[in-house]
C-alpha cells in the first residue's frame, strides 16, 4: 500500500528474439520465438493495440473495465494488480522494458474505480470479496487458465491477488505477491515500531501532530512526508528523478477508493482492512509463489520471506536496493528475479533458486 495523494515507455524490441534460443544462450532468457510472433496475437478485424473493454457485473450493475494485452505468448499470460488501492495500471509501464524481451506476454488492468475504467463513485463498492469476483470476471474474458495464467499484485494489489488466489487457486499457474505483507495488523505494527522511528523526533512529532488532528488534506502533511518517508520507503530516488509513469498514476488516485479501504493515514491503516490477515492461510496455497519484497520497504522483508516458508511453493526475492517499488528503484534484482521465476515456472518448477 502507501500509493497515495502523490504529486502532480518506450521500448526498443529486438528484431529477431528468436536468436536467444541457440544452444551458446541462457535457456532462461530464450522467449518462444521472433518478435512478429511475439505481437501475432490480436485477431480481431479492427486492431486496438490489445485494449478490451471487459463488462463486469455487479451487485450494482453493469460496468466495463479496462485492459491492454502487451505481446503474444499462449503459456505465460501475466496479468498486473496495480496498488493504492486506487492508483492506475500506469506505473507498471516499466514492464515494456523487460518483459518483451524474454516473451512474455502481459496485461494491463484497470481495477473499478481507476485509471480507464469506469467509475461508480459509490463507496459500498470498494470491498476485496467484490473486487476478487471482478478479477475471476477478468480472467474468464480473457480466456486465462492453469495452463498459462500468472497473476501479479503489487501492494494492495498484493491483497488482492492473494485473496483471488485463496478461493480461485485452480485457474492460476503462478502467483506473485509484490510488496505487500499478508496481515495488515502485522503491518500496522511494522509502520509504528520500525519506520515510524526511522524519522527524525521532530519531523514524527509534527507528523503524529497532524494526524491526531485530522488534518491529512494540510499540505504541510505531504510537505513532511515526501522527503522523510517516501523518498526512503516508496520510491529510493530523488523527487525530482521519479519516473514519469509513477507520477502519472499517483496523479490519478482514486482518493475515495484509497481512504474506504487504507484510510487517511500514512502510518497504519484505518479503512476496511484495518483487520485482514490471511498469514494462517497461507499454507493452503499450493500454486508456485514469487513473494517479493525491499529492504528499504513499507513492508517487513523478514515477512515477505515467511511468506515464501509458509505456502507450499514458495520462493522469494528480496531486493538489497530496493523499497516499496522496487521494479523501479532496484530494477536489476527485481526483473531479473521475476522473469527467471516465470520462465522456470513454465517449465514444470514449482521452487525457483534465485
Amino acid at each position: 500500500m502507501r500509493l497515495s495523494r502523490l504529486l502532480p515507455a518506450g521500448l526498443l524490441l529486438p528484431a529477431l528474439l528468436a536468436a536467444c534460443s541457440s544452444p551458446s544462450a541462457d535457456p532462461a532468457a530464450a522467449p518462444p520465438g521472433p518478435a512478429a510472433a511475439y505481437f501475432r496475437g490480436d485477431t480481431a478485424r479492427v486492431k486496438t493495440g490489445g485494449v478490451q473493454l471487459i463488462p463486469i457485473t455487479t451487485p450494482k450493475g453493469r460496468f466495463n473495465v479496462w485492459t491492454k494485452r502487451f505481446g503474444h505468448n499462449p503459456r505465460i499470460r501475466l496479468l498486473l494488480l496495480n496498488g493504492g488501492p486506487g492508483a492506475t495500471h500506469e506505473y507498471f509501464e516499466c514492464m515494456e522494458s523487460f518483459l518483451p524481451q524474454k516473451g512474455i506476454e502481459f496485461i494491463y488492468y484497470d481495477q473499478l474505480g481507476c485509471g480507464n475504467s469506469d467509475n461508480p463513485r459509490d463507496t459500498s463498492m470498494w470491498s476485496l470479496p467484490r473486487y476478487v469476483e471482478e478479477v475471476e470476471q477478468v480472467r474468464q474474458a480473457l480466456k486465462l487458465d492453469k495452463d498459462n495464467f500468472y497473476l501479479l499484485g503489487h501492494s494492495w494489489g498484493g491483497i488482492l491477488a492473494a485473496e483471488y488466489a485463496l478461493k480461485y487457486q485452480q485457474h492460476l499457474k503462478g502467483l506473485v505477491i509484490s510488496n505487500m505483507m499478508m496481515s495488515v495488523p502485522d503491518y500496522g505494527r511494522y509502520a509504528e515500531n520500525v519506520l515510524a522511528p526511522q524519522l527524525k523526533p521532530e519531523v514524527l512529532r509534527e507528523i503524529r501532530q497532524i494526524e491526531a488532528r485530522k488534518d491529512f488534506q494540510n499540505p504541510r502533511y505531504m510537505e513532511l512526508l515526501l522527503p522523510n518517508f517516501y523518498v526512503e520507503h516508496i520510491l529510493r530516488l530523488p523527487l525530482d528523478q521519479w519516473p514519469e509513469p509513477v507520477n502519472r498514476s499517483f496523479a490519478k488516485m482514486n482518493q475515495s477508493l484509497y481512504v474506504t479501504m487504507q484510510g487517511p493515514s500514512e502510518f497504519g491503516v484505518a479503512g476496511k482492512l484495518l483487520r485482514w490477515n490471511r498469514v494462517p492461510d497461507l499454507p493452503k496455497l499450493a500454486v508456485p509463489v514469487l513473494s517479493i519484497g525491499g529492504k528499504h520497504d513499507t513492508m517487513d522483508p523478514e515477512h515477505m520471506r515467511m511468506v515464501a516458508q509458509k505456502v507450499q511453493n514458495g520462493t522469494a526475492l528480496i531486493c538489497p536496493n530496493g523499497s516499496h517499488m522496487s521494479f523501479y528503484d532496484d530494477q536489476p534484482t527485481y526483473m531479473a528475479g521475476l522473469t527467471k521465476w516465470m520462465l522456470a515456472v513454465d517449465r514444470g518448477e514449482k521452487k525457483v533458486a534465485l
